[in-house]
């Protein structure tokens, strides 16, 4: 049963009656433009067929009663009062959503019975998080006919996350979640929040593979990642390192890294990469498969040498991708790093070799299974 099917089903087993509406946020993989959000820079994610399902009912008061389905755990609060944080993490990520709504939208007040599932792989880095921060948002702003707009609800994810959760993310998660297009990789420029659709190359397909190692944004080193990316851009003066070129990276280069080896590091990845990301969308325009699979290499690299965000499995994985793809595609991590997926753009008539080596050789050589998904590029958040 598909996530839509199965919250339905499953409001009206909990609740005892059939749900009004359904919301749809699609979970993301991101092409390339890895940890350059929250730098002001630019991202390439498409929105993937996984997301995360809502069905909901107006109730006739400002109660929201909660059930989350794949873990048969139960929330519920009042809109009119503060909004407290929980010590169950998943119940922040809905709390913190409706907070936000609220502090924009005072005239909020609109309870309801909520039913939600997903099917995207948690803590993969395939953005589980926030396809439940934007369904929950669209959910609120057909519940009180709010007007927000798409990236309005994206924003306010990305601040529940922020603030509520406590994971200093960026924006690009929230913003794919929302504002994805069937068929297209979506280019973002995470400071104008402009996006540059670009079809995904016709005869390709998305594979993730699901290292299945798991990842937690909020515990792991990620926090700390954004502290140093900020250092360095103070060093160069500038409000985020989106504002430095390579060139003028290279010209300070060794003063930076005499003043500290990590903020060199970092600030190396994060100039490059968007650099990469704007090579990507004219290789993707002129169906030059080969440059992007090299950019995409080299994206991969700069995590594993500069950003130090991969971990031996997902190294792995690259490499079998590499292998399997050769020169018409690419393959690197994805994601927020320290677990969870690589992504590959592979030729259609490859994609079962790809499957074949990874499952010959990945669990023999690091005692887990991999999980393999074919991915189509997809709409964003939509009313079902």
């Amino acid at each position: 049963m598909n996530p839509i099917e199965l919250s339905q089903t499953e409001f009206e087993k909990h609740f005892g009656y059939k749900a009004a509406q359904t919301v749809f946020a699609p979970g993301r993989v991101n092409i390339i433009g890895e940890h350059t959000d929250y730098n002001d820079g630019f991202v390439m994610p498409c929105a993937i067929n996984y997301g995360m399902a809502v069905s909901f009912t107006k109730r006739d008061d400002s109660i929201f009663r909660i059930y989350a389905i794949d873990i048969n755990e139960t929330d519920a609060f009042d809109i009119k009062k503060e909004l407290l944080k929980s010590e169950d993490k998943w119940k922040n990520y809905v709390r913190g959503v409706v907070n936000f709504i609220k502090a924009r939208c005072p005239e909020f007040i609109q309870g309801a019975d909520i039913a939600m599932t997903s099917d995207v792989p948690m803590s993969s880095g395939l953005s589980s998080s926030a396809a439940l921060e934007i369904s929950i948002g669209k959910t609120c702003q057909v519940l009180g006919d709010l007007p927000l707009s798409l990236a309005d609800i994206a924003l306010i994810g990305q601040e529940a996350e922020n603030k509520f959760v406590g994971a200093n993310v960026g924006n690009m998660d929230q913003l794919t979640s929302a504002l994805g297009q069937k068929d297209h990789l979506v280019m973002i420029d995470c400071r104008s929040l402009e996006i540059t659709p670009t079809p995904v190359p016709q005869g390709y397909s998305i594979a993730i593979i699901n290292s299945n190692v798991k990842h937690d944004l909020v515990t792991g080193e990620y926090n700390s990642r954004r502290q140093e990316c900020e250092n360095a851009a103070e060093f160069f003066g500038v409000k985020a390192l989106r504002d430095v070129s390579v060139e003028q990276f290279e010209q300070r280069a060794e003063e930076l890294k005499q003043q500290s080896e990590l903020a060199y590091k970092r600030a190396k990845h994060v100039v490059t990469e968007n650099a990469r990301v704007l090579e990507a969308v004219k290789a993707l325009k002129a169906n030059d498969m080969e440059k992007l699979g090299v950019l995409m290499a080299q994206s991969h690299n700069s995590m594993r040498d500069d950003f130090e965000i991969t971990i031996p499995e997902i190294d792995y994985l690259v490499e079998l991708a590499q292998v399997a793809v050769g020169k018409k595609g690419g393959a690197r991590m994805t994601g927020g790093g320290f677990g969870g997926c690589i992504v590959s753009l592979v030729p259609n008539d490859k994609v079962e070799a790809l499957r074949q080596l990874v499952a010959d050789n990945y669990e023999k050589q690091t005692g887990i299974k991999e999980t393999f998904y074919v991915c189509t590029a997809s709409d964003g958040v939509h009313l079902v």
